[in-house]
């Protein structure tokens, strides 16, 4: 399975995340700070088979992009994840707790994420 983030502008294509979310993944014990921000691009709906988006905006943006194709692939994450409709909040105008709130919802979306794609496969 390939995993892979990227995203819809590109203001910050080749630069390394935030200071503060390499902080927070730091402390759970995951190293992301040799990532490069990249675009998204037409390739990746046929790269890969789902595309999860964090927000609503991104999500209309995704599905603007995407191939007729491919239009079913994006979702919004925590939709998908849990079944909640909502969006994972931008933490960057938000103090260190933002990051560590973003951090708890990705890790929770994310473990069930898992264990919905293990149940496919």
């Amino acid at each position: 399975m390939d995993v892979d983030s990227a995203g819809t502008g590109g203001w910050h294509v080749g630069d390394p995340p935030d200071h503060r979310s390499i902080a927070v993944a730091r402390r759970h014990g995951i190293d992301i700070a040799g990532q490069r921000g990249r675009k998204v691009d037409r390739r990746d709906f046929e790269a890969f088979d789902l595309i999860l988006a964090m927000d609503r905006s991104n999500l209309a943006s995704l599905r603007a992009l995407a191939p007729p194709a491919a239009r079913h692939k994006p979702h919004l994450f925590l939709d998908y994840a849990l079944g909640v409709e909502r969006d994972v909040p931008d933490p960057y105008y938000e103090g260190p707790e933002g990051f560590e709130t973003v951090y708890s919802m990705l890790f929770e979306g994310c473990s069930s994420l898992i264990g919905r794609l293990e149940e496919r496969s």
